[in-house]
């Protein structure tokens, strides 16, 4: 399962982690890991080549992290909601291969 944690201080998206894998098919076919994956990239890089902020982003197998400075987490709000959309639109089309939490800082 792959487990999408989100965290949000004063109503402001300021990072996510995501840990694990779908197991909805083999290595390279996993379409939800696919899909998690892709959108996942998409909001580190967007964050950190075209915002041009200075994010904590940290990736090994399995697991991505991606932690915004407080002072900075404002200015990327509609992109962070909109990852925070897909990724629970996600969860509720494959409730037994992603799960969606959002933690209060």
């Amino acid at each position: 399962m792959t487990r999408s944690e989100f965290f949000r201080k004063g109503g402001t998206l300021t990072g996510f982690t995501l840990s694990g894998h779908a197991g909805t098919g083999t290595a390279g076919e996993d379409i939800v890991c696919a899909a998690v994956s892709s959108a996942a990239y998409m909001t580190a890089n967007t964050l950190t080549e075209v915002y041009r902020l200075p994010a904590d982003v940290s990736v090994r197998d399995g697991f991505l992290s991606v932690m915004l400075p407080e002072g900075d987490a404002a200015r990327c709000r509609e992109l962070m909601e909109g990852f925070l959309l897909h990724l629970s639109e996600l969860q509720k089309q494959y409730p037994y291969n992603i799960q969606v939490s959002i933690t209060e800082v």
